[in-house]
């Protein structure tokens, strides 16, 4: 049994940028997914085909911004302690998913400032001194008794500013008002992303504890199998058993070795993962210092959830937002019909030169009617229209998914909180069936096959145990993402703090 590490299925929930981000699925046989990993691939990105059937889709995967992170920090020769709260912190502030969702808001404010832009007033200078000559006789047909046809060459100077406002624009007025609910989409966009990394992270700390446990657990059963094997040599030097015996003790003890050293690489290979999702600088080793056992969870009633997860859920407030702007698209489609009012004037010197100049000021209101613009404004109306349609039904499939999510993070959490007490039960169960295997071998009533298989019953229990309180601590946080508040609440959904 191995959980999935970073090159494996990674668990998000679907809501970022339309979707973000990794959670490493622990899934041992028999143990039940504690989320749906179709959902899983509209933010990974790995095709649908390829979870229903197992494979692994590594390009999607090293490509999703939240497995990664900008590094910080100088490298240390000692291993730093690292809780959960460290974790999540350092996530927050690293992790490239995060990142990158501050620079979209950034691009959404210039956007805004550019809607602005059309509504406040311009100002620009221009400065110009040129020379210039004229045959009046050839450009204008006329000829000045007594003067030369040429007139020049004579320097000309002229230095100005001019100035321009939109009076009233209702295209642009409506366009600015949709650039400020663009804003707001990003603003929340970045705040769900901050929900989708404390996912990631925190699954991915949960995951490095799950490896911890397998190599303890691989330990223990390693050393109980070096017991044996030395119990059934001394048998067989005191003529108890056979020679069969000691080599079935000696298949085992390589079996438990075996599996001891893939148990400590995918540990090693797990805590890559996570450090490389919160930034640590390359190389940098590291040793969790926060445990999380079992903690039952008392959530709140099921519609509760459902209601105050649209009030809390940054993406939905994101397309609500996104919804809001197309609406003012729209209406700024229709504004393009409409009159408009401005104010253009300019003032400056002009002469021969700077000192030899006088002022000049032109001053003019302008009303401009469109009256045929060759279907334009139709066409505009038709894709705002078309853009509009297609935001509320995200809105819809969003209202949609996010109570599908809420309830089937209650459905999982329920289920994994249910294994965790069976499974906690069959370890106990299959730990008295070895100790009893051990006494009949050793009063000589059976040969060591039971043993042998009361091991293994032993290693399966204790593997599904680990697999089972992972998945019902992903299930709490995943629970805390559903609702939106898994920044805010991730120590008590996961810790009971």
């Amino acid at each position: 049994m191995r959980c999935l590490s970073w090159n494996k299925l990674l668990l998000l929930s679907p809501a970022l940028l339309g979707g973000v981000g990794a959670l490493a699925q622990y899934s041992p046989p028999a143990t039940p997914a504690p989320y749906n990993p179709i959902a899983l691939a509209e933010v990974t990105g790995t095709p649908r085909a390829a979870v229903q059937t197992g494979q692994n889709n590594y390009q999607s995967l090293s490509q999703n911004p939240y497995l990664g992170g900008v590094p910080a920090g100088k490298l240390s020769a000692t291993p730093v302690a690292l809780s959960l709260d460290d974790a999540v912190a350092l996530g927050l502030k690293q992790n490239l998913g995060g990142v990158l969702a501050t620079d979209t808001v950034t691009d959404a404010l210039g956007q805004r400032w550019q809607a602005l832009s059309e509504l406040l007033p311009h100002v620009i200078t221009d400065t110009g001194f040129g020379v210039h000559q004229i045959n009046v006789k050839a450009a204008f047909g006329l000829t000045i008794p007594g003067e030369p046809p040429i007139i020049g060459p004579f320097g000309y100077f002229d230095s100005r500013a001019y100035f321009t406002q939109s009076a009233f624009d209702w295209t642009s007025i409506e366009r600015a008002r949709s650039s400020r609910a663009q804003l707001k989409s990003a603003e929340f966009s970045s705040k769900d992303a901050r929900e989708l990394i404390v996912l990631v992270i925190v699954s991915n700390y949960l995951q490095v504890i799950a490896d911890q446990s397998e190599v303890e657990s691989a330990t223990s059963q390693r050393d109980t199998a070096k017991a044996l094997f030395q119990q059934a040599s001394d048998q067989k030097t005191a003529g108890l058993a056979s020679a069969v015996d000691v080599l079935r003790s000696e298949v085992q003890l390589q079996s438990r070795e075996q599996k001891l050293i893939v148990a400590r690489n995918n540990l090693a290979k797990q805590k890559l993962v996570l450090a490389r999702a919160i930034g640590l600088p390359p190389g940098q080793t590291f040793e969790i210092t926060t445990q999380v056992p079992y903690q039952e969870l008392t959530a709140s009633s099921l519609d509760e959830a459902i209601q105050s997860a649209y009030k809390a859920r940054a993406d939905f407030q994101s397309q609500m937002n996104q919804v809001r702007s197309a609406e003012l698209v729209r209406k700024a489609a229709s504004a393009e019909r409409y009159p408009s009012v401005g104010v253009e004037t300019d003032y400056g010197l002009s002469g021969v030169n700077p000192g030899s100049s006088h002022g000049t000021v032109d001053a003019a209101a302008t009303l401009r009617i469109p009256i045929f613009q060759g279907g334009r404004v139709h066409g505009d109306i038709l894709r705002a229209d078309a853009s509009l349609t297609r935001e509320r039904q995200r809105l819809e499939d969003l209202r949609a998914r996010i109570d599908q999510e809420i309830r089937d993070a209650y459905l999982d959490l329920d289920a994994t909180a249910q294994e965790v007490s069976v499974e906690k039960s069959a370890v106990m169960l299959a730990t008295q069936n070895l100790e009893q295997s051990r006494d009949r071998f050793t009063s000589g009533v059976t040969d060591n096959i039971e043993v042998v298989q009361a091991q293994d019953a032993l290693a399966i229990a204790s593997d599904a145990y680990i697999a089972s309180l992972y998945s019902y601590n992903v299930a709490k946080i995943s629970l805390a993402r559903s609702t939106g508040v898994a920044e805010s609440r991730f120590a008590e959904y996961v810790e009971g703090k």
